[in-house]
């Protein structure tokens, strides 16, 4: 299969190809393309679609509401805190 332009993907993908790699480049790209013809081939109907090839799990904890520490204990270790926030250097002008 060589009905692609390895030209037109070069500029695609922004980069410069010396004729011998548009040789070497072009040959590999015709057999990939080859090899999907046969993938397109392969009898599929009894085949679930699926996103992943194996079953995604959560991981994270259940989110269940906790008792959170009070402001005091958060300000307590901060270098520098006013009216009950912490105060933070200015970055922008």
């Amino acid at each position: 299969m060589s009905d692609f332009n390895i030209h037109y993907i070069a500029k695609l993908a922004r980069i410069a190809l010396s004729p011998d790699e548009e040789q070497r480049l072009g040959a590999q790209l015709g057999h990939i393309l080859g090899y999907i013809e046969k993938l397109k081939s392969a009898d599929v109907t009894h085949v679930e679609p699926t996103a992943h090839a194996f079953p995604l799990v959560n991981v994270t904890r259940p989110d269940v509401v906790e008792s959170s520490m009070t402001n005091a204990e958060a300000l307590r270790n901060a270098p520098a805190h006013a009216g009950g926030l912490f105060v933070v250097p200015k970055i922008l002008d």
